[in-house]
């Protein structure tokens, strides 16, 4: 039976649209087609930004109350459709169908979040020091909002951008990542039902990646850009809308250190680090990527994690029981690939898996003894690669964990609390997950340090994001 949502259009000013010019979409999994899109051009993306700046006046001037029954009801018909909305994930991803069904209902909890959240954008009175004047705040949406999302979460990385700018009153132009646009096209359909006015939220498809996002990051109408991708790309896009100084959002890579303490609990942080390494094969921003272990525990925690390893289960994210999928493309396993060839040659030892398997499947794989210098510890491996490296005292392992240009996410598990919160405080990064190795949640910021990128998703913070701050003075 055909998926209802799986629609092979763009959607513009509340329409579904064609075009000669078409790209496919792959599984991963099957490497087989699942459709094609309108491959739109720089033109085209220059038309969208005209309609969304059409429709902001009446949009950001529609009562806010109304604006958040929209995104509500937006968030019970994504409920409505989780099984197809999964569905179509799994065939653009590669991802386990339990992870996509996961990640339908973390995105939509950003649909649930804001729906409320967006009634609390408040303004505040400030005394007069001279007393002759009455002081005032109000919040105003920022303009026409360009949302540029990568392809390891679909979905989850739109509802964090699209659903704060609509309650907030701004309107949207969206470029899903090309590996993974249906997802993205499914979610306008849903909108629609909605009720979303003509023009609010506009999807472009194009496998001009560049150009798309040159005419985002430059246009005069594009008041704020968010983008969630590499590090390389957000430095570009940040030169790009200096051009007209418009306010942006980067979500960018990271380099995530997870530590394991004398202290912890072993089982505990074994479970914790299959978690926080194997979702989406590894694929995440906030993936771990360098594993540390005090010298004690080891040995232990090395033997544990390799037996846990050892039982994922590989295969089509459409079949069950599987739990690791697939890389997105020949360039993900590639890379994945030229690290553990890397540590290998620098004297790491294979303790589980270590080679492709067949397509774009690759073992989940344990490496122990890993040297510093490899290229695994300074580059974000983006693949099912646990890499181990020994250190002595905490002082050791905090600047382990802080020596990268990165600053997303990190992890430790330990179960001496002074310990804990000496360590929380030192580490250099956004996020920091304590005994625990899954820690995104809609009601919490979410965001990096250093090159990892700028501002807040999700929580009061991301609201934040799309609203400007207007004084007021009224004189005596």
């Amino acid at each position: 039976m055909k998926n209802s949502l799986l629609i092979e259009k763009a959607y513009h000013n509340g329409s579904f649209v064609e075009s000669d010019k078409t790209f496919e979409v792959i599984n991963p999994s099957t490497l087989k087609s699942i459709g094609s899109l309108p491959d739109l051009t720089v033109k085209d993306c220059q038309k969208y930004i005209k309609t969304a700046h059409k429709a902001f006046k009446s949009w950001s001037t529609t009562p806010v109350g109304e604006r958040c029954k929209i995104v509500r009801k937006l968030f019970n018909l994504i409920n409505e459709h989780r099984v197809e909305m999964a569905e179509i994930m799994t065939l653009e991803s590669g991802k386990p169908i339990n992870e996509s069904q996961t990640e339908v209902d973390y995105a939509n909890s950003f649909m649930e979040w804001f729906a409320e959240e967006g009634k609390r954008a408040y303004g505040e009175t400030i005394p007069s020091l001279a007393g002759n004047a009455h002081l005032q705040t109000i919040k105003q949406a920022v303009g026409v909002v360009a949302a540029i999302t990568p392809w390891n979460f679909p979905l989850a990385m739109i509802t964090r951008k699209v659903a704060p700018a609509l309650v907030a009153g701004c309107t949207v132009v969206l470029k899903p990542a090309s590996q993974t646009p249906f997802s993205a096209i499914a979610l306008a359909k849903l909108a629609d039902m909605a009720g979303l006015p003509k023009g609010v939220l506009n999807v472009i498809t194009s496998k001009d990646s560049k150009g798309i996002g040159k005419e985002l990051a430059t246009s005069e109408l594009i008041r704020k850009i968010s983008f969630t991708g590499s590090t390389e790309v957000g430095r570009t896009l940040m030169e790009q809308a200096a051009s007209t100084i418009k306010r942006i959002s980067l979500e960018l890579g990271g380099n995530a250190p997870f530590l394991v303490f004398n202290d912890a609990d072993i089982d505990k942080a074994v479970t914790g680090a299959i978690a926080g390494k194997f979702r989406n094969t590894g694929q995440t921003c906030v993936s771990i990527n360098r594993f540390y272990v005090q010298e004690a525990v080891y040995d232990e925690f090395c033997s544990k994690l390799t037996a846990a390893v050892k039982k994922l289960q590989v295969g089509d994210g459409l079949k069950k029981p599987t739990q690791v999928g697939p890389l997105i493309n020949q360039a993900g396993l590639d890379k994945v690939k030229e690290h553990v060839e890397d540590a290998i040659a620098k004297g790491a030892k294979v303790e589980t898996g270590g080679k492709a398997i067949t397509g774009l499947f690759y073992e989940p794989t344990v490496l122990s003894n890993v040297s510093p210098d490899s290229l695994v510890a300074e580059e974000e491996t983006f693949g099912p690669i646990c890499a181990l490296f020994k250190f002595k005292t905490e002082e050791e392992g905090i600047a382990l964990a802080n020596d990268t240009p990165f600053g997303l996410a990190a992890y430790f598990f330990s179960e001496n609390v002074r310990q804990c919160f000496r360590v929380a405080d030192q580490l250099e990064a956004g996020m920091v997950g304590i005994n625990a190795g899954l820690i995104s949640n809609a009601s919490a910021p979410f965001g990096g340090v250093k090159q990892s990128g700028l501002g807040r998703e999700g929580s009061k913070y991301g609201l934040e994001e799309y609203l400007e701050i207007k004084y007021l003075c009224f004189g005596d």
